[in-house]
């Protein structure tokens, strides 16, 4: 007869200690998210049917193409996160899941790095 509490026989059957931060991480990027895109749409939609060289005027405002860049960097990331515990949670195999998870970090990371490639050239003119 083993006297283990509750706690002794859970000990090391849990998220190995990354759940909490991973969770915390989509949480605060919704939440960031939900601020930027509000702030991305609106000068977006006060250009909507503008000329070329007026929507490029636009986003060579500072502010304007501080939030765009962080709105696509939060984004990318926030995607990332979102289809890591889909991969995690619906596929069973091993290799075909770390395979997945190595396309899923740099997928997102290249789009988000284009998008915030994008935002800068138009920001400095280029």
């Amino acid at each position: 007869m083993q006297f283990r509490t509750d706690r002794q026989r859970a000990t090391g059957l849990g998220a190995a200690k990354e759940g909490v931060s991973h969770w915390w991480n989509q949480r605060v990027s919704a939440v960031a998210l939900a601020v930027l895109v509000l702030l991305f749409i609106w000068p977006l939609g006060a250009a909507l049917g503008e000329s070329h060289e007026e929507v490029l005027e636009t986003y060579r405002n500072p502010f304007n193409a501080i939030v765009a860049i962080l709105m696509f960097g939060t984004a990318f990331f926030h995607l990332k996160l979102g289809l890591q515990v889909v991969i995690e949670d619906y596929v069973h195999g091993k290799a075909m899941r770390t395979a997945l998870l190595l396309a899923n970090t740099l997928l997102c990371a290249f789009f988000g790095i284009a998008g915030i490639f994008a935002v800068v050239k138009i920001a400095l003119g280029a």
